[in-house]
């Protein structure tokens, strides 16, 4: 067992993997990384499974120090990394010496960044999943974000391979998103117009009001036929509620696990991670898509890490 000593938290530094599935019955959200594509090029640089658990840092990174020498990468959001002093390049592997120190600074683009490590961090499986979720104090490291005086356990892998992720599969941060969206379940519940809106306006911008639960978007009121309430129902990544006041809200990672709100749509798979790294200000523009270009989407989406893992080896 290898150990990291946490000497700064960052400002919210929690360890998240693929998330928790089959608990929102019992109202125990589904967590896990906000970043999918990140995640996973993060851990195919270590040569760990995709579904392995990492850090997501969100806007300024922590500062680590290394007990024993360990293979990391850092993907996501630029944060400037640093060990002992000198910049570190991101999207590839590098090797950290015993006594080195990690350090970030604030983020360049984006707002999220990832760091994975050779192994596997040894943290309690909580119904299936290692994901901090810090409202219920569930998960992760005693359910909450690091701070300082915090150990990591890695149980560290035999991996060796070097690896670089291509250029041409690097992500590139904007602050104008498409994203592409399915109708449904609730459009019926909207008019027309609100349908239209939704596609063919100026699109939408960024609030302050976003976190881990969700992002709140102001900009053309999209029109309901009568009411904004429903029955509630179950919530996914990439909801779009609609309330009364027509401003819509889209759900992410520690979303409630229902909602009373009609939903006009979802944000597809392919899609998901450019919600991860919005900010206040940005823009939204959506795109609507068919079900059946939905699902071709989400397994060439699928499919591509297979072809990135061959791609990468130095």
């Amino acid at each position: 067992m290898s150990s990291i000593d946490v000497i700064n938290g960052g400002i919210l530094t929690t360890i998240q993997d693929s998330g928790r599935y089959g608990y929102q019955e019992l109202g125990i959200p589904t967590s896990g990384v906000m970043d999918d594509y990140n995640y996973k090029l993060s851990n195919i640089l270590v040569g760990n499974k995709l579904d392995e658990a990492v850090l997501e840092m969100t806007y300024f990174g922590p500062t680590l120090k290394f007990n024993e020498e360990m293979t990391i990468a850092i993907t996501g959001s630029n944060m400037s990394p640093k060990i002992n002093g000198k910049a570190v390049p991101m999207f590839e592997t590098i090797k950290v010496k015993a006594g080195e120190t990690l350090q970030f600074g604030r983020v360049d683009e984006g707002i999220r960044s990832y760091i994975a490590f050779g192994g596997s961090i040894d943290v309690p499986v909580v119904n299936g999943s290692k994901s901090t979720h810090i409202k219920t104090k569930m998960g992760g490291l005693n359910g909450r974000a690091l701070k300082p005086k915090d150990q990591l356990n890695i149980k560290k892998s035999k991996e060796k391979t070097m690896r670089r992720i291509p250029e041409k599969y690097l992500p590139k941060f904007s602050h104008c998103n498409i994203l592409r969206v399915v109708l449904g379940p609730q459009d019926d519940y909207f008019t027309e117009k609100g349908i239209h809106d939704l596609f063919r306006s100026g699109g939408y911008q960024v609030t302050k009001d976003f976190d881990r639960m969700g992002i709140r978007l102001k900009g053309e009121e999209i029109e309901h036929k009568e009411t904004a309430d429903i029955i509630s129902d179950g919530t996914t990544f990439g909801s779009i509620q609609v309330p009364a006041n027509g401003q819509p809200i889209i759900l992410l990672a520690d979303r409630q696990t229902t909602g009373g709100y009609t939903k006009i749509g979802n944000v597809i798979t392919p899609d998901l991670y450019k919600l991860a790294q919005m900010a206040f200000l940005d823009k939204v523009l959506f795109q609507q898509v068919t079900i059946e270009e939905a699902q071709k989407l989400a397994v060439d989406y699928k499919n591509k890490f297979d072809v990135i893992k061959k791609e990468s080896i130095i």
